[in-house]
């Protein structure tokens, strides 16, 4: 997740999930499961629905693809999005540090259940109805593993840290300089992307 500050919005990107990767183990009334989505579910959702809704922890709605305030397409990596937010209390929220990653809302279409290395239930969604993107502060988990978190605002650095994990429920380091987050932001991405991909094609 990258967010940018403005005087009067707040410009946030990343991947809202990594196509054909497990999610975290989650819970439902009938036990742990592991979740993926598989490749073209998005691209499928999307076509389908013209007004995926943007909220602030699947509760309070910001914005959405139909007045073009959030941006979506499913690549070759997983879901990209583009938000651009002028919510005062989402603008406090990154100014803060407390925005921590992303998390989405669907049902169902077409799942395959099966188990995965551990024994555990393993849904493969292989189509879906994309509902809702949410941007998630430090009060929620995301289900998928987080992405780099990185904040600027207007060209000063002001957090840099991991995405909420529940190894490390509170990652926050001291701010750094702009070269230095620039340059930690190229090798980070570049390792995360190139080990998706490399997942992906295996």
């Amino acid at each position: 997740m990258q967010i940018r500050i403005q005087e009067d919005q707040v410009e946030i990107s990343g991947y809202v999930n990594a196509i054909e990767r497990a999610s975290r183990p989650l819970m439902s009334r009938m036990g742990r499961f592991i979740e993926r989505i598989c490749k073209g579910a998005f691209k499928r959702a999307l076509g389908r629905n013209d007004n995926v809704r943007l909220l602030l922890n699947h509760d309070r709605d910001i914005g959405g693809t139909k007045e073009g305030t959030l941006e979506l397409e499913e690549d070759n990596i997983g879901l990209h999005a583009r938000a651009i937010i002028k919510d005062p209390e989402v603008i406090q929220k990154a100014r803060n540090g407390d925005l921590v990653g992303w998390s989405f809302g669907f049902r169902d279409r077409d799942v395959e259940q099966k188990r995965d290395e551990d024994g555990l239930p393993l849904r493969e969604v292989k189509d879906l109805d994309l509902e809702e993107v949410s941007i998630l502060d430090r009060t929620k988990k995301p289900a998928y593993e987080g992405t780099l978190v990185s904040v600027r605002a207007e060209g000063e650095s002001i957090f840099y840290g991991e995405a909420l994990t529940e190894d490390n429920p509170t990652t926050q380091e001291e701010p750094v300089t702009q070269e230095k987050l620039e340059k930690e932001e190229q090798k980070i991405n570049y390792a995360k992307y190139e080990n998706l991909i490399r997942e992906l094609k295996n």
